[in-house]
């Protein structure tokens, strides 16, 4: 049986372009994803069903690694192990 930590999402790696590396928890990188997919005009086909955008950021959250702001511009975010 795997080990359970190696399903532990503690902490979140968010790559925007042109920006540094910025670590994040859970629930700051869905409050991100939130403030992200409300400034977008159009959502992807798999996001639209979701009525709230809590939702819509958990789902992209629990499904991809990735976003695409616009053409040429994606959001990558990678769930990490920090150790002390």
């Amino acid at each position: 049986m795997p080990d359970p930590i190696m399903y532990q999402e503690d902490t979140f790696v968010l790559l925007m372009p042109g920006a540094a590396e910025v670590f994040l928890t859970p629930l700051e990188l869905q409050q991100k994803l939130q403030a992200i997919l409300s400034e977008q005009e159009q959502l992807p086909r798999d996001l639209q069903k979701f009525s709230t955008l809590e939702d819509q950021a958990r789902h992209l959250m629990n499904t991809a690694c990735e976003f695409q702001l616009k053409p040429g511009e994606t959001l990558q975010w990678y769930a990490v192990r920090l150790e002390k």
